[in-house]
């Protein structure tokens, strides 16, 4: 039996499509182009099989995606994570809360951060650094208009520079539109 999960947890869950993946054995050549499907390279998610029904757009995504989370400079990848994270609980997405939790983890060699923003929420007590990043991107999620330059100060008084600002504002926001994303064409569930 299946069902759809509603807590958070490290844990992830399985993803359930409501629109039908893209079958890679008779996607077109622009899907396939979109999805940078190689021989060596065959395991591609049902998420993104689903977006690949769109390949202009997918085409544009992931590239963006990685440019965001792992290009090198500016904030550390955990640090992406946890902005992640906070845009993934204000929007309650289970399923990105979970994949970048555990993330955030293995690059952190530690699970003490995701453990108290799991038993707590929005009122988890982090580090400075790791509260300002995780206030910031809870408070841009929430509402991106009621952002401002106090906000940012505190972000400076925490010892993030301008650039890792940059990669903050921007995982923070790729993940308010990729949570909407996975809420609409599908469910996280867990197979009891």
């Amino acid at each position: 039996m299946s069902r759809i999960v509603h807590r958070f947890t490290r844990t992830v869950p399985e993803w359930q499509p409501r629109v039908t993946p893209v079958d890679l054995a008779s996607a077109t050549p622009e899907q396939r182009d979109a999805l940078k499907i190689t021989p060596s390279n065959t395991k591609v998610s049902d998420y993104v099989l689903v977006l690949a029904h769109d390949p202009e757009t997918l085409s544009v995504r992931s590239p963006l995606f990685n440019a965001i989370m792992y290009d090198p400079g500016g904030m550390s990848r955990a640090e992406r994570e946890l902005g992640a994270i906070g845009a993934s609980i204000v929007n309650r997405c289970i399923y990105c809360a979970a994949v970048h939790a555990s993330r955030h983890a293995q690059l952190s060699k530690d699970t003490a951060v995701t453990d108290e923003l799991f038993a707590r929420g929005e009122q988890a007590q982090l580090s400075p650094r790791d509260q300002a990043i995780f206030d910031f991107s809870v408070k841009l999620s929430q509402s991106p208009p009621a952002v401002t330059e106090a906000d940012a100060a505190k972000l400076r008084e925490a010892g993030i520079s301008e650039a890792e600002a940059v990669d903050l504002i921007l995982s923070t926001a790729l993940f308010g539109w990729a949570n909407r994303l996975m809420h609409v064409l599908g469910d996280p569930v867990r197979n009891d």
